[in-house]
């Protein structure tokens, strides 16, 4: 079933990267009956507020962007926080919407969910076929656990729940915290304070060898619309780029677009994480989509807006 442009439709997680960009599409799309709610008006950790929240509003469509989320130091630390916290939100949206009638929802998940040492790209159908990388586990299978509720009440009910699986993500509204960034973000500041400080090294975490797909959030958003507005309503889908780096390259494109001169040094005690992450989006090129924004294009436009957050 097709999304109206008159359809109520709440994003969980408005302020996040993903969260925001989906506003961002939207509204680009003439849609103007959002939904939104900040974290002190409705904690979705809280199961009441949640279903009754849904029952209140009952939209037409959720995007699910609510979530916990971090880079390998934070998901390897806080490993209960990430299980808990992400089980408890997904399940209180999914269940609220079952209860309040909602037939079309849209859960984002991650390409975490694949397993270590699968083939490359990763196809969709190679999830659960063997074991995961250990640093992401708990947050690996929260979400695994949010796409088999979502399959399960197609199953069982007949909803419409579709499940996206991006690959890592960058962009306005992400976050650059040292201790709990992706690498992305991560050596954009790092890069950017070693030219600031007049240093002529900049220190990378591991061997610089593992590769990884990166995908500007804008183009995210864009895929979820997409599947939205092409009423597709089950099954899981790939969201990439289609194209990997090793993260040596990474860093030397950072450098270019924030113009430092030094040379990378990496720091092989910590660690690499999954060797690749690369995903088959093919279900996708299938159906009529593809990312547009290369990956030095979107490093320049989330550099610009790191620095417009320092002013």
């Amino acid at each position: 079933m097709t999304i109206g442009k008159n359809a109520k439709i709440y994003v969980a997680g408005h302020r996040g990267m993903v969260g925001s960009a989906l506003v961002r599409r939207l509204q680009q799309g003439d849609y103007t009956r959002l939904i939104t709610r900040t974290r002190k008006e409705l904690d979705l950790l809280d199961q009441r507020a949640a279903f009754d929240f849904l029952q209140l509003e009952k939209p037409d469509y959720i995007f699910i962007a609510a979530a916990k989320v971090g880079g390998i130091l934070a998901n390897n630390t806080y490993r209960a926080d990430f299980i808990l916290e992400n089980l408890t939100i997904q399940n209180n949206l999914i269940l609220g919407a079952l209860k309040a009638g909602v037939k079309d929802l849209c859960f984002l998940g991650s390409s975490c969910i694949y397993p270590r040492d699968c083939p490359q790209p990763i196809k969709e159908e190679y999830l659960l076929t063997s074991p995961l990388e250990p640093t992401n586990e708990p947050y690996a299978i929260a979400k695994i656990a949010g796409l088999k509720a979502c399959e399960s009440c197609n199953h069982q009910y007949s909803t419409r729940y579709v499940t996206v699986m991006p690959n890592n993500l960058y962009g306005p509204n992400d976050n650059y915290d040292l201790a709990n960034s992706h690498v992305l973000p991560a050596l954009i500041r790092k890069t950017l304070e070693a030219k600031q400080n007049g240093k002529s090294e900049l220190v990378i975490w591991g061997t610089g060898t593992p590769r990884r797909e990166f995908l500007y959030v804008d183009d995210m958003a864009d895929a979820c619309i997409f599947l939205m507005e092409q009423g597709i309503g089950d099954g899981i889908y790939n969201i990439g780029i289609g194209t990997d780096v090793p993260i040596r390259e990474l860093a030397e494109i950072i450098m270019d677009v924030v113009g430092f001169k030094g040379k990378i040094v990496f720091d092989s005690t910590k660690p690499d994480g999954t060797p690749q992450k690369l995903l088959d989006v093919s279900r996708m090129t299938n159906l009529g989509w593809k990312a547009k924004t290369q990956l030095k294009e979107g490093i320049a436009k989330a550099y610009a807006s790191y620095l417009s957050t320092l002013n």
